[in-house]
């Protein structure tokens, strides 16, 4: 998969990502987000645009693994930071992006599809914290469909980056040293 950002926006969202890139939170959960969504998306009819903007920016603004609140609406503003060198989106779209982000946590199902389709593609690697998602806090049928996918919950369960993840952490490497010279 590719990512919908350009490696210059890409390194600069990973810049000031606090954590751990390989963390609990960090690239391999993006990338499964990602993944899910994708899968989704094809199912719910999401502009899979803004989901997959959704996967990288909905956690990167966290500063612990644990409880972080306001990382959701701060993941919202670096999106709004950078909108200008994001692809063209409408003023609709990043509403749609903005929100998910700033809400994912909260525990919502009703929203527009797009939304729904952010936060269960979130919601589907739950497993990684050890929880199973519930199917009450799915808000589509397609997430709760997946959520009996064994093969989803252990690559989850046990951390399992998609392929295309380790080019994600080469580029945030490629990044680094640059700044270091």
């Amino acid at each position: 998969m590719s990512l919908p950002v350009s490696t210059e926006v890409f390194q600069r969202i990973l810049r000031d990502y606090e954590l751990e890139p390989m963390g609990i939170h960090g690239l391999p959960h993006w990338g499964r987000v990602l993944v899910h969504g994708a899968r989704l998306a094809a199912d719910t009819r999401a502009d899979l645009l803004i989901v997959e903007l959704f996967a990288l920016f909905h956690d990167a603004r966290r500063v612990n693994e644990h409880r972080d609140p306001d990382h959701g609406q701060r993941g919202g503003d670096l999106a709004h930071t950078l909108r200008d060198r994001l692809p063209p989106l409408t003023n609709a779209q990043f509403d749609l992006l903005y929100f998910a982000c700033k809400y994912h946590t909260k525990g919502h199902t009703e929203a527009d599809v797009t939304v729904q389709t952010c936060w269960d593609a979130d919601r589907l690697d739950l497993h990684r914290v050890g929880v199973s998602p519930h199917p009450k806090r799915l808000c589509t049928d397609a997430a709760r469909q997946l959520a009996h996918d064994k093969e989803l919950a252990e690559r989850s369960m046990y951390h399992k980056p998609p392929g295309f993840v380790e080019e994600w952490l080469e580029l945030a490497k490629s990044d680094r040293s640059a700044r270091l010279d």
